[in-house]
């Protein structure tokens, strides 16, 4: 995975983290899309600049058909994540690291140091990719199917996200028992 990808992810989780319950489900539900629709325009959403959008938009409106009001809430989500971002500047990376050049993965590991501290989390060896390991796993944890896992991980092999199981070896979760339990269930 590119340092691109990693602050990508990280930006997403953090944006996502300040949200609870239903606005938290819609706000992931359009950043879904819009992720979704960069990844199929070959654009890194974080490069993505007002053509984008306006394009973006369009294709909301007269590809989707979502009506006025929905694209505008979609829309608000990607636009208070950048302004948030981007401040007062009107040019250069959205993510910048400390003397103001794009945030690489190193960069992003002495952010997510600093968030930790102040959040009074203490890990020895916190980096980025923790993010993603904790996101894989606890969507493992919570039951999603190992082939959701798959494709929200943007895995190309499921055997990766198989690495990330760290309860395989929970019998509640052996073919064996859950064949046994269907059977024993009279269904």
């Amino acid at each position: 995975m590119s340092s691109d990808q990693l602050v990508l992810r990280a930006a997403v989780a953090a944006y996502l983290g300040r949200y609870r319950g239903q606005t938290r489900l819609h706000t992931n539900s359009d950043l879904r899309i819009f992720l979704r629709w960069c990844d199929e325009q070959k654009l890194f959403p974080l490069s993505a600049v007002r053509t984008d959008i306006e394009r973006y938009v369009r294709w909301l409106q007269e590809v989707r058909r979502f009506q006025p009001s929905t694209v505008s809430r979609r829309l608000s989500i990607v636009g208070r994540a950048i302004d948030r971002a981007v401040g007062d500047r009107d040019d250069g990376p959205i993510l910048r690291n400390m003397l103001g050049g794009r945030m690489d993965r190193h960069a992003a590991t002495r952010r997510l140091k600093h968030l930790a501290a102040t959040a009074g989390i203490r890990m020895p060896r916190m980096h980025p990719h923790m993010l993603r390991h904790t996101f894989v796993t606890t969507m493992l944890d919570a039951g999603v199917s190992l082939r959701d896992v798959q494709i929200a991980a943007r895995h190309a092999d499921p055997r990766t996200t198989m690495r990330y199981d760290r309860a395989r070896k929970n019998l509640d979760r052996h073919a064996n028992y859950i064949l046994a339990a269907f059977m024993a269930s009279g269904t």
